[in-house]
């Protein structure tokens, strides 16, 4: 059974730092790319980040490029999103998703419960 199972959300105070973590299970991150959005209240879905399957090359949106960081730890099944210096604008709700290829098409096909994250002093 495939899962993904986000966690590291929570209150922060503007200009901390915060990981995220993306537990997977059903399958192995060797085999899918993983993509990270955000939802913030009242908006649309926003796609921030990728890692492929293939060699862990990452991706980022233009809007986090500078402050997010995604890696994973295959022996762990686990991608991280570390996202530095947090705004307000940062409030959201976080999900990991499976990719459904090896690389990151853009196509994702099982989604994680989500982790929120709040920032704010």
């Amino acid at each position: 059974q495939v899962q993904l199972l986000e966690s590291g959300g929570g209150l922060v105070r503007p200009g901390r730092s915060l990981r995220l973590s993306c537990a997977v299970s059903g399958f192995t991150l060797d085999r899918h790319s993983i993509g990270w959005f955000r939802q913030a209240p009242g908006q649309e879905r926003e796609w921030v980040s990728c890692v492929s399957a293939t060699d862990g090359s990452t991706w980022y949106s233009d809007s986090v490029k500078d402050r997010f960081s995604i890696w994973r730890d295959v022996a762990k099944n686990t991608v991280y999103l570390w996202i530095n210096s947090l705004e307000p604008e940062d409030t959201a709700v976080y999900f990991c998703a499976r990719g459904e290829l090896l690389y990151c098409s853009g196509t994702y096909d099982y989604w994680g419960q989500g982790t929120q994250v709040t920032v704010s002093s």
